[in-house]
């Protein structure tokens, strides 16, 4: 089996310390490091992803995939940065203001993460201002809310309503989920889009981007 097929193979089965070995070993082989993330570490979240939504693997599979790929990050990070490789996008995600619940959300953010965007996680209880301020800190490229009860659902609207206020919307593209929310209900606040679980939300993200990108 090939180095970047066996870093993929093995980040499926959440051996973390197996993939970190085998990432060092390609780094050291000067694979170059845009490859070893693509064709090992994506590749292999994806078809994580793809089983998870299969329903062939559960989340403590995910996480422990995610950890896997967490750890060989942080010994490409530096060398991506260094030869100026690209990330495909940045997305900032959170559960609204006044809802405390974040499984579904971190779901999300790991399956978004492993698909190879940047993501800044804001966490849970976040009001619609600090969405706004952060994805222009970050230049980001879309915002992504979760919310689990209907009573929190009204700050989607305000963020989209902040959006428009600063000029971001239609350049800042708009995810809503969770429980209570639906596609209706995004048209209707005018969000971008509405995805019902991880990997959709992984399928909306790329849908807005370049497939050169």
């Amino acid at each position: 089996m090939e180095l970047l097929e066996q870093i993929s193979f093995n980040l499926q089965n959440g051996l973390d310390d197996v993939v970190a070995a085998l990432t060092k070993d390609a780094i050291e082989k000067r694979i170059p490091p845009g490859e070893i993330l693509s064709d090992g570490l994506i590749a292999g979240m994806s078809i994580v992803g793809e089983k998870f939504k299969n329903h062939d693997i559960f989340l403590p599979d995910v996480l422990l995939a995610a950890r896997a790929m967490n750890g060989a990050m942080e010994m490409l990070k530096p060398l991506l940065i260094k030869e100026g490789i690209p990330i495909r996008g940045k997305v900032v995600i959170g559960s609204v203001k006044d809802d405390l619940h974040d499984i579904g959300k971190n779901l999300v953010a790991i399956l978004i993460k492993g698909a190879g965007f940047e993501v800044i996680d804001l966490g849970n209880d976040v009001p619609a201002e600090k969405f706004i301020s952060a994805a222009k800190e970050e230049n980001a490229h879309v915002i992504g809310m979760s919310a689990l009860l209907t009573t929190t659902m009204p700050v989607m609207k305000k963020v989209v309503d902040l959006a428009k206020d600063e000029g971001l919307y239609g350049k800042i593209r708009i995810i809503v989920g969770g429980a209570p929310v639906s596609k209706e209900y995004a048209l209707e606040i005018g969000a971008d889009a509405y995805s019902y679980d991880g990997a959709n939300a992984v399928e909306t993200v790329e849908s807005f981007f370049p497939v050169n990108n």
